[in-house]
Formats: structure tokens, sequence, C-alpha cells
């Protein structure tokens, strides 16, 4: 039996999964592993196979949160070195592939069902149209999606490094608080796990809101972000809910400003580790009202199909084709 690895390797998490041909949705076994808890990726690829009792790999894909050009790529919020090669070689696998963890994530959207999604705005859908996938977890990804011969073609990006753009008072003071912090600040510096902490530090620091005892107990324990998003939803913390309408606010105009930039007729979507979790919060409003507030082309944004992808495995189903095809 030919067997496949994938995996979609993350600053917070790597998640591998090995599959036979033609069953990436049913695999033989899927685990995910705490980056920072190893020193390299071969460590992980190590103890997974290991369990995983395989006697041969015909192929692996490995998606990684980084820009990929050529065979050894270094991660852009972890700091390993990934070398195809010398993976092939110490696992004795034929072909290992290296791409754009949102590479991997569009080309899991192309091949998804409707089951995946849970939709924001129903739009107009253009067959064939372009489609865009935007997602916040440790970083912010960006994909452009492009029908070619026969199939969907994915473009990554690096669109969540454009420089953050404010568009109120709350906004522009959060942007001087950062540029003291790194100089350059991007949507990502925002839009992610780790920027949805600093907007709370910044209602902290700034004096427009105070923790309670309990959450930052519970941010020191523990995943920050996740921390705040649940005193927002569960406790109403004053804070946490201004920190995740803040970040809801900003994640809704950068979606907006990739989609004038791509005019996506074929569908927004997205995806990352954050969106499926606070789908909650994202459908209340804040989101939807900061995607749609672009003056002159609110008409034509609301014309855009939008969803959230609510399958967490997506871009292990995009990495997952991409070694089958192998």
């Amino acid at each position: 039996m030919s067997c496949f690895l994938a995996g979609d390797i993350g600053g917070t998490k790597t998640s591998l999964q090995i599959f036979a041909a033609g069953e990436a949705r049913v695999p033989l076994l899927r685990k995910s592993y705490p980056s920072t808890g190893y020193a390299g990726l071969v460590e992980i690829v190590a103890e997974f196979l290991h369990e995983a009792n395989v006697q041969a790999v015909s192929a692996a894909c490995l998606a990684l949160a980084g820009p990929v050009s050529g065979r050894k790529v270094t991660l852009t919020n972890l700091p390993w070195v990934v070398d195809a090669d010398a993976l092939a070689v110490r696992f004795n696998i034929p072909c290992v592939s290296l791409i754009n963890d949102f590479e991997a994530v569009g080309l899991g959207v192309a091949a998804m069902e409707s089951a995946d999604l849970l939709p924001l705005q129903q739009g107009v859908e253009q067959e064939r149209g372009v489609r865009i996938v935007v997602g916040a977890g440790t970083g912010l990804g960006v994909a452009w999606l492009t029908w070619q011969e026969g199939r969907y073609a994915v473009h990554p990006s690096e669109g969540g490094h454009m420089d953050f753009a404010p568009t109120d008072a709350v906004q522009y003071a959060l942007l001087q608080y950062l540029q003291q912090r790194h100089g350059h600040v991007s949507y990502e510096r925002i839009v992610s796990g780790p920027g949805l902490v600093a907007i709370f530090e910044f209602l902290r620091d700034s004096g427009r809101a105070t923790p309670s005892v309990e959450l930052v107990s519970a941010m020191q324990a523990g995943d920050g972000a996740a921390a705040i998003a649940s005193f927002s939803s569960e406790q109403n913390e004053v804070i946490a809910t201004q920190a995740m309408d803040l970040f809801t606010q900003i994640y809704g105009a950068f979606v907006g400003n990739v989609a004038l930039t791509a005019l996506p007729r074929g569908g927004i979507y997205v995806a990352g580790g954050i969106a499926a979790k606070i789908a909650a919060q994202m459908q209340s409003g804040g989101f939807m009202r900061a995607y749609l507030d672009k003056g002159r082309f609110n008409g034509l944004l609301s014309m855009l199909p939008l969803s959230i992808v609510a399958n967490p495995q997506i871009g292990l189903l995009g990495a997952s084709l991409v070694a089958q095809r192998s």
C-alpha cells in the first residue's frame, strides 16, 4: 500500500498525517505537536513516523508558515530551517515537496465540501472567478486562486505584512503604541494570536480598561489569545470584549482591503486557526461592518461570497493533495 505524508507547520503547532492514496480525509494517523516544544521538524517527523509504523512513505508535502523559495526554508515565526533534501534522505522518502502554508490552504479550499464552510455573506458567486483565502493564526496569511487549465491554481503571498491602516482615533492610538514596540506595524502585528494579546496590552497600558486578576492568571497560565477570547465570550469581561471587538473590526477591514485588490467574485474564504473559534463574534456585526466600510465600494463588496472555513484541517488537506500528485 502506498502511503503519503502531509504536514502543516506553523509557529504554534505542527500537524502531520499519514494516509493511503485517495484517503486524505480519513488518514491512517493524524497528530498535532507543539512546535516550540521541539528543536526542529526532524524530531517531530521521526516521532510521528515511529508511531504510525508504516513501512515506507512514497511522497511527502510540508506546508510551511513563511515564504517558500527553493528546497530550504526558514519559518517566519519559528527558529527552524526546513531542508527538503535532508528530510528525504533522513526518512528515505523519494519525493519531499515544500509549499507555503496558505498555498496549502488555497488548495484545500479548492477541494473542500459545503460542510467545511460557515457563510457570513451569501453574495453572487461567479463560476471560475478569482478566489482569495485570508487567515489569522500565529501569523496572517493571504493567497489568491485563479482558474487555470481546468482547476484552481494558488498564488501564495506575504500580504499579511502590508502596512496597518487605522480607521479611527483608537486605531491610530494603537498604531502609535505598536510603532514604539516594532517600528514598522503590519496587519499581522494585530490580526493574529500575538496581535490579539498586543491589543489587550494596548488597552491595559493606555488606561482604557483594567483586566481582572482571573484573566491575567489565565493568560499567564496558557495561551494568552485563547484566554482573552474565552473571557470575552464566557465571562463578558470588559477589556477582553473590547480587545475582541477591536480585533474583529481590524480583521474585517483587512479582508475588505484584500477583496478590493483581487475582486474575488469566486468567493472570499477566511481560514486560519482563529476564525472558526470566534465565529460568533465575527457574525455579530463588527467584522462585517468593517469589511463593508469602503465608501463608494460598499455595494460591490456586498456582492462577493464570504465564508469562514470551519474545517481546521484544510491546510493538511491541501498538502495531502500535493503529496499524492508528487
